[in-house]
């Protein structure tokens, strides 16, 4: 995604800017370390290229900037549910407007704010009070920051993702390790399976990593670098490609567009709403995720 030549909307600094992709307004960093976009919509991270590399957040060329669809690859915001455990399918925060908190910079790169309260559509769906906030550092690395706080007078529970797309110059050749040894495949019913060291694809992959290490890599030969994902605050990894046949059946990805990505995702798992993690009113939760290169 080009977004460097896109007109500026709004300038906040010499590194920010605001831009717009149809009818979604974008924050749009540029900085010597790196360049990103974070749409408002969703809260959504669409672009992180690090000075000198391809992008390493793949987002599909069908991609719908309406404000009004999730949008199809990059960072989407999956809360307060990861899944199709209630309605919408993984919550309402990829389809909410954000708001933009702050930005500050240094020679180290930029951090991006944005937040999230109640309202009543949310209200609607998810009876709760809450504050969200969505941190974005961008530098030589991006840190995604889900920062989640009960303001309701009860507690509530909640599940999550950061469902990060990552580019790959061809799926077929990607070799991801560290993901752990145990996952519940979803295409086969959440049965519970035990995999390799070494995770090669050749077909469609849906699968939640109950034990992942402290890094996954996904080691990609055909752009010439490895791509290291940390995650934090979380307590499975989701791994998910969805293959020719799933691509065709999509309507915001090319058919084609299975054999760039692989998601990679931090994830708070849950099998109901009831199941998932609770927070007492003041408590707070963070889920995170770390994107380099190597």
């Amino acid at each position: 995604m080009d977004l460097n030549s896109l007109p500026a909307l709004a300038v906040l600094s010499d590194n920010v800017t605001i831009v717009e992709i149809d009818q979604v307004k974008v924050v749009r960093v540029i900085h010597e370390k790196a360049t990103a976009g974070i749409a408002l919509h969703g809260g959504h991270v669409v672009s992180f290229k690090p000075t000198g590399q391809e992008d390493l957040i793949w987002m599909s060329d069908e991609a719908v900037f309406d404000g009004k669809a999730a949008l199809r690859g990059g960072i989407p915001v999956c809360w307060p549910w990861f899944g199709r455990i209630a309605a919408p399918a993984h919550g309402f925060a990829r389809n909410s407007e954000w708001t933009l908190i702050e930005h500050r910079e240094n020679e180290n790169g930029v951090i991006v704010e944005l937040g999230l309260l109640p309202c009543e559509s949310t209200l609607a769906v998810w009876p709760h009070q809450f504050q969200a906030h969505l941190l974005v550092e961008i530098g030589d690395e991006l840190t995604v920051t889900l920062d989640v706080t009960n303001t309701d007078s009860q507690a509530w529970t909640f599940s999550g993702a950061l469902h990060s797309y990552l580019t790959v110059g061809d799926i077929e050749q990607a070799k991801t390790t560290g993901m752990g040894p145990e996952y519940i495949d979803s295409l086969k019913g959440g049965e519970l399976c035990q995999g390799g060291e070494v995770l090669q694809l050749t077909d469609t992959i849906d699968r939640v990593y109950t034990q992942p290490s402290e890094c996954i890599t996904v080691e990609d030969p055909v752009l010439n670098r490895s791509i290291l994902v940390n995650n934090q605050g979380h307590n499975s990894a989701v791994l998910w490609n969805p293959w020719a046949e799933g691509a065709q059946a999509m309507g915001d990805m090319q058919d084609s567009g299975y054999q760039r990505f692989l998601c990679v995702e931090s994830t708070l798992h849950a099998p109901s709403i009831e199941q998932g993690c609770t927070l007492q009113p003041g408590e707070s939760h963070q889920l995170i995720t770390r994107i380099s290169t190597k």
